[in-house]
Order: structure tokens, then sequence, then C-alpha cells
């Protein structure tokens, strides 16, 4: 936030030498052109988190609200909602749901001068502080016909990240039932789920919620072994916990039923 808070302010300085350079030579723009204070676009070229113009504008797929890449690759860090409008962008990798967005970063640089030029240099001193060596882009006029077709083929969304192949748990979700005036809901077609082993039993419940389109009136149990599970639970501690007897195939197994809330 500081760094950002800085480049604003470098910003404003060199807009105001620029200013006084254009009236001293006499430049003007034509009265019939209409103008308006770049503050009045803030709201949609400035990211929420750092309260700095945009930076490797990145957006959410789910609610196409935008940030910086780094904050809000950062915000995930703890979190798996959008800063803006608190929607779930994934149960537990949230940062498979973002794209970057370069038009709007082209737009965010173009009525902001000198941003890309401060950012440019900022990166710099990064590089040259670490001793590491500066990435140099290679001009698209100098790029083979094959690495472009081989870069247009790399532009389709992937995961920003995968999860290791030992991290991974093996459901199997098995349905025992609904209580007596819960019946408007489908049946689970896929019961065989592969998930990471940082999903907690919240995250099962929305799954199953999801898939049967059950009523928000309706509560799910679920049961591994003779264990009752509470929702902060993560997958990789009640595998740990239960043992080899929830385990069927190398499956962990987790038995699930429909009850509607009691009445206190």
């Amino acid at each position: 936030m500081t760094l950002r808070l800085r480049q604003n302010r470098k910003y404003k300085r060199r807009t105001q030498r620029c200013s006084a350079v254009r009236s001293r030579s006499g430049c003007s723009d034509t009265d019939d052109e209409p103008k308006l204070p770049l503050t009045q676009f803030y709201p949609y070229i400035r990211c929420a988190l750092c309260c700095g113009f945009f930076i490797d504008a990145t957006t959410i797929t789910e609610c196409l609200h935008t940030f910086c890449k780094s904050c809000i690759v950062k915000h995930f860090f703890y979190s798996n909602r959008c800063p803006t409008c608190s929607i779930v962008v994934h149960e537990t990798q949230p940062l498979y749901n973002i794209r970057p967005d370069r038009q709007l970063q082209d737009i965010v640089y173009k009525m902001v001068p000198f941003l890309e030029e401060l950012e440019r240099e900022q990166m710099c001193k990064f590089y040259k502080e670490r001793r590491l060596p500066l990435p140099k882009p290679v001009p698209v006029s100098l790029q083979s016909p094959v690495v472009l077709k081989r870069q247009r083929k790399d532009n389709f969304p992937r995961a920003v990240f995968t999860i290791p192949p030992e991290l991974n748990i093996y459901l199997l979700l098995e349905f025992v039932g609904a209580e007596n005036g819960i019946s408007d809901f489908k049946p689970l077609e896929r019961p065989y789920v592969c998930v990471s082993g940082e999903a907690t039993i919240r995250h099962v419940e929305l799954f199953i919620r999801r898939k049967m389109e059950l009523s928000p009136m309706c509560q799910v149990d679920l049961v591994c072994g003779d264990h009752l599970l509470d929702h902060h639970q993560s997958l990789k501690d009640i595998k740990t916990f239960v043992g080899k007897e929830a385990l069927q195939d190398g499956l962990l197994v987790l038995h699930f039923g429909l009850v509607l809330p009691s009445q206190s």
C-alpha cells in the first residue's frame, strides 16, 4: 500500500510539471472537448485493497470485480471470498477463478500518465537490489509463427497452481436417507469426489447442497464411522483421526443424511 501511495504522489508531481510546461508553451486543449476529472474514474481504475491504480489488473470470474494481481493473491491466502461483494470465489482454491484483465490495464496506463513508467522503474529496482536478471519480453514481430501458435494454445484458462497428488483425498459420499417431511431434492449422481485434504466438512456440505439442490431449511449431517462431524474439521484431520476404519478401497467414506433443524 505504501508503494502505491508513493506512486500516486510521483504521478501528481509529474502531472503538475507537465501542466506547467503546457501553460508556458501556450498549448491548450480545444474548448469544445469535454473535460472530466480523473477522480471521477477512480472507482473503475483503482484497487479496493491497496487504494492505488491497478497494476496487473486481475478479475474474479465469479463476480467480475477487479484488483491488483498481488493484492488479490495475498487476500486469498486467508480468505476465499471476494473483498468487494463477499461471494465465495471457490470453496478450496480461489486462485482457480481469477484471470488477468489486460484490456483494463491498458486503459489504466493510458488514463494515468507515467504510471507504466513508474511501475517499470520499480520493477527494475526490485530486480537490481536482488541481483536478478531483468526479464525481457520478446517483441511480437520477432516471434515465430510456431511460438505464437503455442502461446495461443496456452492462453486457454488454466489453474493458477495444482494440488499435489499426495494432498488429495478421495471421498465416497453415501446417502443414508432423509427425515420425514423432506422430499424435494435431487439424487447425488456422483458420490465419488477428489478434493484437497485442506477442505472442511463445511465445503463437503456445500457441495452436497448444490448438487442435490437442497432447501436452506434442510440440515445436512455428515458421519464418519461413529463420529458426527463438525463443520470446521478438515478432511485431512478426519482421515488421520479415524484411521483405516473409515477407508474403503482407499476412499474416505462419509455417510450423510438430511434432517430438519431442531426446534429450540
